[in-house]
């Protein structure tokens, strides 16, 4: 692999010229995400294309799937990300020889799928060359200095294509050829000096009607440690980049949705297929900002944040209609039993909320129509014990949702073959539990069961 060109390399070539960075991590995703937006949903899809090339890396950066139809991609990303497989969600499908064709609801999609070296980095890239817009999108700089990089002047271009020609070249001569016979087609390029006066202003716009659900704390760059868990580094970036690739497009169809709700002229039943979408993209976007949540854990050592008072059975009681319309979409009944007059416990309200939510997800996902999952909340000494049963209908023969067979991605995500789903691993629940002030313990005659301890008492 001497002299490949790295998108690493790609990137600060963008970034010459440009002053440095000021944004944290956070920040500067949060841009990437309207950057995206905006460029999509602003800019092209008002322009009527028919031809054009995209490259991107680590993730597909598209998600349009009139832009996916009409443009040919390029995507370096890892080979691990290949077993990852969801309908409906812009991610890598299982690598194939040469090009890969998707069907999707919307219709067909394409992109080539090339390997990401480590030396490539996991900062995203998007470049999109039609007859119309030819714009690079990256971001770069190290950590408190993290800038999004816009280029769209013919000289920056000409010389990132040159050395993503130069990589493929090396990289897959097939492809090389490919690339270059796509720019052929597009003809003459024309020059876009206004392009950058248009875009920064419509991000701005984005910007301020930003979902806040897509504002969660993105992880640094992984550094090596000692612990078991050195190999995970790269699986954690990964998710980072999957919670993503799931959550944007479905923050920005929920609102939508929530923008046509706002209309007195809908039909009834349109009112209720809109809000049974609402509620489905919601608990998406929860399920992958827990698993974000526990990835964070696993890179670096928890740290000892102060947990406030919470008052745990008046949240239980706020979040029943939630979840009682989430369960009941499956045919599936919530029984809440909470003794009366509880102290309050230390926790993180608001991380605790989402936890919450995603054990109500991973104990139900193994109960068909009919069942039952009961929630219990009981005083236990100078703890308050949260229990969580699922109950099959008297009809049903089934097994408990602890001997489903469950096979282990890494030390974050599991997969269960049974129902079809990505959930947290035991370790990483417990571990996440353990970071809002509880104890989970798990035994086969009684589900499972979460303590947690009184405001009162010291941790």
């Amino acid at each position: 692999m001497n002299h490949t060109i790295s998108l690493s390399a790609i990137k600060k070539r963008m970034a010459e010229g440009l002053p440095i960075g000021r944004l944290d991590e956070t920040t500067v995703r949060r841009l990437w995400w309207a950057a995206l937006d905006t460029l999509q949903e602003d800019i092209l899809a008002h322009i009527d294309l028919n031809m054009g090339i995209w490259l991107a890396s680590p993730l597909p950066a598209l998600y349009e799937s009139s832009l996916l139809k009409r443009l040919r991609g390029w995507v370096w990303a890892p080979e691990e990300f290949s077993q990852f497989q969801y309908p409906n969600t812009f991610l890598l499908p299982p690598s194939r020889h040469r090009s890969i064709n998707e069907t999707n609801a919307s219709g067909e999609f394409s992109y080539q799928h090339l390997r990401l070296l480590k030396e490539d980095g996991h900062d995203p890239l998007l470049i999109i060359i039609t007859p119309e817009v030819q714009v690079a999108l990256a971001l770069q700089g190290e950590s408190g200095h993290r800038s999004l990089i816009l280029r769209s002047d013919p000289e920056t271009l000409g010389d990132v294509l040159k050395m993503l020609d130069l990589r493929l070249e090396h990289e897959d001569p097939f492809q090389a050829m490919e690339l270059r016979k796509a720019l052929a087609n597009l003809g003459q390029l024309q020059s876009q000096d206004g392009f950058e006066e248009t875009f920064w202003p419509l991000l701005s716009e984005r910007l301020a009607g930003m979902p806040p659900s897509l504002t969660f704390q993105a992880i640094a760059d992984p550094k090596p440690s000692n612990n078991t868990y050195n190999e995970s580094a790269g699986e954690i970036t990964l998710l980072e980049a999957l919670a993503h690739e799931v959550r944007t497009p479905l923050a920005t169809i929920r609102t939508l949705i929530r923008s046509l709700l706002k209309r007195k002229d809908l039909a009834e039943l349109v009112i209720t297929r809109l809000q049974q979408i609402d509620s489905e993209c919601t608990e998406q976007i929860d399920r992958f900002g827990l698993i974000f949540n526990a990835a964070e854990l696993q890179r670096e050592k928890p740290k000892n944040s102060p947990l406030a008072s919470t008052d745990l059975g008046r949240m239980l009681e706020m979040l029943r209609p939630v979840w009682s319309f989430q369960l009941e979409r499956r045919g599936i009944k919530l029984h809440l039993d909470i003794t009366p007059d509880l102290p309050k416990v230390l926790s993180d309200p608001e991380k605790l909320e989402l936890m919450l939510g995603g054990l109500i997800d991973r104990n139900s996902r193994s109960l068909k129509p009919g069942g039952t999952l009961v929630m219990e909340l009981r005083p236990a000494g100078q703890r308050l014990k949260l229990q969580i049963l699922s109950k099959a209908a008297k009809s049903q023969k089934g097994q408990p949702f602890w001997i489903k067979p469950s096979s282990d991605l890494g030390p974050v995500l599991s997969w269960d073959p049974s129902t079809g789903s990505l959930q947290l691993t035991q370790a990483a629940t417990q571990q996440l539990l353990a970071s809002l002030g509880g104890r989970l313990i798990r035994r086969r005659d009684s589900g499972l069961t979460v303590f947690f301890p009184i405001s009162e008492e010291k941790i």
